[in-house]
């Protein structure tokens, strides 16, 4: 697939997807969700040699959320009202594009500049390890639009800094800035801008280099949120019978006894 709103890159077994189009700070119109699915579904199928991934914005922005413009929404599907239906993107292209977020196999680094709004502020919060810039800022914007949060956020945001916080942000629509946003907890590393990208990088590179389990980690962390105490055990014993299975087990372990650092594979 050629893509036009983004951009795929390869560097040391971190795969980068850039949101590409800085003149809509990275709007997410239907189009970009299509290819940031794809670009992630090759990755995920092993098409592309990754074994961490990092997601960011090209420019000012990370994502301003969904293409307002009037060609960007013309053609919305109709009820039997006769009004348009203003959610049948979301099961189509970007229901299917944060589920796939949520559920991939490898490790997920956000590097986050500038805003990330709506939709936007859901793909930042879906990665295991989110890095903000110092200008970076997180929007609830459905709000001011008259529309609902969605993207996963509803689902998300109340896990991540509880009921208070998310509702503050869904129901006021503030701006959370990146600073404030570290000391909530909604990301990881807040750093200067300038500094952004080669943090994230270094993070992503180190996952990389990682173990096959890293990917399993992750599975278990997101499910964790909607387990039962006994569930989550037996998802626990099954992970560690396939991760004991693994070649990076056996060097790990090897590694360990001879007082080294472990080289993983990732298999």
């Amino acid at each position: 697939m050629a893509y036009e709103k983004i951009q795929l890159e390869t560097e040391g077994g971190v795969a980068v997807i850039t949101l590409s189009d800085p003149a809509s700070l990275n709007a997410a119109s239907p189009e970009v969700a299509r290819e940031l699915t794809h670009a992630f579904s090759v990755v995920a199928a092993g098409q592309v040699e990754a074994r961490a991934v990092v997601l960011t914005g090209e420019g000012r922005g990370f994502c301003s959320g969904a293409n307002l413009s009037a060609g960007a929404t013309a053609g919305r599907p109709m009820d039997p009202d006769g009004k348009p239906d203003a959610g049948a993107a979301l099961e189509s292209v970007y229901n299917p594009l944060v589920t796939l977020l949520r559920d991939f196999p490898l490790p997920i680094v956000t590097a986050v500049n500038g805003p990330a709004a709506g939709i936007g502020c859901s793909l930042a919060l879906l990665g295991d390890i989110v890095v903000a810039g110092e200008s970076a800022y997180f929007l609830q914007a459905f709000r001011r639009i008259g529309l609902v949060p969605d993207g996963g956020s509803t689902w998300l945001l109340p896990r991540l800094v509880g009921k208070a916080r998310a509702m503050e942000m869904m129901l006021l629509g503030d701006k959370i800035p990146a600073a404030k946003a570290l000391d909530w907890g909604l990301v990881n590393r807040c750093v200067p801008d300038a500094e952004l990208m080669p943090t994230a990088l270094e993070l992503a590179r180190t996952l990389a280099e990682g173990p096959a389990s890293l990917g399993a980690i992750r599975r278990l962390v997101w499910d964790s949120l909607e387990a039962d105490w006994i569930g989550q055990l037996h998802a626990e014993r099954q992970a560690q019978r396939a991760a004991g299975k693994t070649e990076d087990f056996i060097e790990g372990v090897s590694a360990f006894l001879q007082k080294r650092p472990a080289a993983f594979k990732g298999r």
